[in-house]
């Protein structure tokens, strides 16, 4: 096979990295076909975009974007479960309505 064969598309991030896509589409592939692309990826999972054989999108669903980026606790369970849970911190907002003022 010749240098300008078939490459393997290079992971961008570590994080895509451990998303392992189902299918790898062209560009032009997926622009041509973006209906099916869509159904697919509804369907079956994570699909890669390529362009001159590098990735450059993945495309998932909406569904497990929310997975992705959905918080796994809540702010309150992260203060509970702070490495310095016996300092008190006065959290109390102050009653004070500020100064009056001439108008």
């Amino acid at each position: 096979m010749s240098k300008m064969g078939k490459r393997r598309p290079k992971t961008p991030t570590k994080k895509v990295h451990r998303l392992r896509p189902r299918r790898v589409w062209q560009l032009q592939q997926a622009k041509a076909r973006f209906s099916q692309l869509v159904k697919e990826v509804e369907e079956d999972g994570y699909h890669l975009i390529t362009k001159n054989g590098h990735p450059v999108a993945m495309v998932i669903s909406t569904k497990e974007f929310e997975k992705l980026t959905k918080p796994k606790n809540t702010l309150l369970e992260f203060f509970r479960a702070a490495p310095l849970p016996d300092i008190d911190i006065d959290i109390e907002r102050d009653k004070d309505t500020g100064r009056d003022v001439d108008l």
